[in-house]
């Protein structure tokens, strides 16, 4: 998916976001994923850490190799994708408490991850994985 499709769709998932109060925690942290999930794509590929072709569903799947990448260059975009990601097991599928907590969490990380794709630069020219710097 091109930076620009991932960007549009992230916007309209944050636009729908809006229906929801944290006291909807799931559904926002949800959206969270979703949005932030496109969001960090459109880093991924302006970076040119992955092609279009290649789009990253889960953070915490993301090959050891490719994670030092983007730690090197996203730092606080991908802790703040870990983080929602782990709300969705706590929060989403189980039952811990203080949900709303964790939805407003999950909001200023999606804020994190948006700032980051949008200041994010080609610096690969969509070669593929970047080469250690």
């Amino acid at each position: 998916m091109t930076p620009e499709f991932h960007r549009d769709k992230a916007i309209k998932i944050t636009r729908a976001m809006r229906h929801f109060s944290t006291r909807e925690y799931e559904a926002v942290i949800e959206g969270c994923m979703l949005a932030g999930t496109h969001w960090f794509n459109v880093a991924l590929h302006k970076f040119g850490i992955n092609l279009p072709a290649k789009d990253v569903m889960h953070a915490e799947y993301v090959h050891n190799g490719d994670r030092v990448r983007i730690n090197l260059l996203l730092p606080q975009a991908l802790e703040a994708m870990d983080e929602i990601e782990s709300f969705r097991a706590l929060y989403v599928r189980g039952n811990v408490k203080n949900g709303g907590r964790a939805a407003r969490r999950a909001l200023k990380n999606l804020d994190i991850i948006k700032k980051a794709a949008q200041g994010a630069r080609t610096i690969n020219k969509g070669k593929g994985a970047a080469p250690m710097p």
